[in-house]
């Protein structure tokens, strides 16, 4: 979410979002509220500073870390207020492990990525520090049934051995897609509710996520090309939920907000391709901005939940 006043993006999210609220992130505050460094301070006896370069592990729990801390509790705070009394569905996200592995430098300054030892340690990291986020949500919003999702931008990188390195003339080697999708079972085991994928980057492996236990994936609907539909029906086949980003983040063009079922022709369309039952889009789909709203205005960013909630209600009193 854009600005500093968290107080203010939780209002915005509870009021506009009765079905699915979300803890909101304001990367603007600075360091350690931005995603990485936020996911950093999440970790289970691995802590992060920052390094002109980046985040980098260190050997204590410093200044920026405490901070990154803080800034989370700030988080829940706000949460906590505007969900008195809330039953139901709560997104919390943080960074995917390969996404963070790819972001997160070694003390010599090279990603953890670049080490196969190191990104199982951040993976069982992750792992424990989201159970014992997970657990402080359920204690705040005793209502709440969490919905895990995982930001993984540059999974489709770390996949193809895109990911270059500290002095970029060169990149580290693939992933192998087995041990990607073990990682991401490790995650979706830390509790036993839904588990989303977000990434917003062309080429997202809908059949690795899929294999991995999802049950959500979460992608710019503007990215796919027909030759993923066949992965995509099989995804839907499967149980997957679609959280089709369909209205641009940035807030550049106040246009994209004019017309609501509109928004969501591509998704008829998807579906009609597909030749899915139209009966299953409202249960099958969730309307979302294409990727994070932090980089447009307060006002854009509620305008944009709002015409994506007016847009899924399209979709479900017109699904054909």
């Amino acid at each position: 979410m854009p600005g500093e006043d968290v107080r203010e993006s939780a209002r915005t999210i509870t009021e506009s979002l009765e079905a699915l609220p979300y803890l909101p992130e304001l990367p603007a505050r600075g360091p350690g509220a931005d995603m990485t460094g936020r996911t950093a301070g999440m970790l289970a006896e691995l802590y992060a500073q920052l390094e002109p370069s980046g985040w980098r592990l260190a050997d204590r729990p410093g200044r920026d870390t405490r901070r990154a801390r803080a800034w989370l509790r700030e988080d829940l705070d706000a949460l906590e207020e505007f969900t008195q009394g809330f039953r139901g569905p709560l997104k919390v996200s943080a960074v995917g492990p390969w996404t963070l592995a790819a972001g997160l430098q070694r003390r010599g300054g090279e990603a953890m990525l670049g080490d196969p030892g190191a990104c199982r340690d951040l993976t069982a990291s992750l792992a424990e520090g989201l159970r014992t986020h997970l657990e402080d949500v359920r204690r705040r919003v005793p209502g709440a049934e969490p919905v895990l999702q995982l930001d993984e931008p540059a999974l489709t990188a770390v996949l193809r051995g895109e990911v270059r390195t500290a002095s970029g003339y060169r990149t580290y080697g693939a992933v192998d897609r087995t041990v990607a999708e073990g990682a991401l079972r490790e995650l979706a085991a830390v509790h036993d509710g839904p588990l989303v994928v977000h990434s917003c980057a062309p080429g997202v492996p809908f059949a690795l996520l899929r294999r991995a236990g999802v049950t959500g994936i979460s992608f710019d609907a503007g990215l796919l090309t027909e030759r993923e539909d066949e992965l995509i029906g099989e995804a839907v086949e499967g149980g997957v939920a679609l959280f089709a980003g369909v209205l641009p983040g940035d807030g550049r063009d106040p246009g994209a907000l004019s017309d609501p079922a509109g928004s969501v022709m591509g998704v008829r369309s998807l579906w009609r391709r597909l030749g899915l039952s139209p009966a299953l889009l409202a249960e099958s789909v969730v309307v979302t901005p294409a990727c994070g709203l932090a980089g447009a205005s307060p006002g854009y960013a509620r305008a944009a939940l709002a015409h994506c909630v007016r847009a899924a209600r399209s979709l479900a009193d017109n699904p054909a």
